[in-house]
């Protein structure tokens, strides 16, 4: 999704189950979106990420963060000291948005590609990755490059946008095929994210899940932007389409031996 000069109604944006969420400003979220409802996602991923029984000032790595919300929330709701990485938002821009939120003492802003970590192996409790992984995380290489820089049993998680189950042949989706972007092959299956993992020995797989009613939250998300942004309006329909058949968000979480 693309910013646009006229912000959309953001109406009622609270989740029934995202407590911690609906306590964020919706107007601040819209504002700073770069796709999906970024704490949504987040919150659903915590308790397999096991985020509350990190200690208090223990360091996560937010890798891909985008603007940084998620980094906020990171610092706010689970006392930690929060890296936010991300290659496209400039660290100045980022670093007024964190003080803004009161954070600037736990959220550092650093400008890098996820492929060029300026960090030293087990540098990080925890890595957290969220609706970005995909771009990046999926050569069979990748994984244990990265999982270098967590500490010895501290763990990794990540929320993609996937498939229910990988598609065979080369064409999408018959019900698909007049919304298909090639962007979308990027998305895969829960089980294929846990072979991936699996099979590089880099951590053990706590879980690789479909998120239920994951593609509702998306779809809703999507419309409050349908009117004003022409990429959102296409996900909404792409969404209706599918109707939660082929399409929504994953979830994988691993632990570093």
């Amino acid at each position: 999704m693309t910013e646009t000069a006229s912000m959309p109604s953001t109406a009622d944006l609270s989740h029934p189950h995202r407590p911690r969420s609906n306590h964020y400003d919706a107007d601040w979220i819209v504002e700073n979106q770069m796709g999906a409802h970024p704490l949504w996602l987040l919150e659903w991923l915590a308790p397999d990420l096991g985020l509350d029984t990190l200690r208090p000032g223990a360091r996560v790595l937010d890798l891909g963060c985008g603007r940084a919300l998620t980094s906020v929330f990171l610092a706010r709701e689970y006392d930690v000291q929060v890296t936010a990485v991300d290659p496209l938002i400039a660290p100045d821009d980022n670093a007024r948005r964190i003080a803004d939120a009161g954070f600037a003492d736990r959220v550092q802003p650093v400008h890098a590609c996820a492929r060029d970590l300026p960090f030293s192996e087990g540098s990080f409790d925890a890595i957290v990755s969220v609706d970005a992984f995909q771009n990046f995380g999926a050569d069979d290489l990748y994984l244990p490059t990265l999982t270098r820089l967590l500490k010895p049993g501290g763990r990794i998680g990540v929320v993609v946008p996937a498939l229910r189950e990988e598609l065979p042949g080369a064409e999408p989706p018959a019900h698909l095929a007049g919304n298909w972007r090639p962007a979308y092959w990027a998305y895969h299956s829960p089980a294929w994210w846990r072979r991936n993992w699996e099979r590089t020995g880099a951590v053990v797989v706590e879980s690789a899940r479909w998120q239920e009613e994951g593609w509702r939250d998306w779809l809703r998300w999507s419309e409050v932007f349908a009117a004003t942004c022409e990429r959102a309006r296409e996900t909404a329909e792409l969404l209706r389409a599918d109707e939660g058949r082929a399409l929504g968000f994953a979830g994988v979480v691993g632990r570093r031996p």
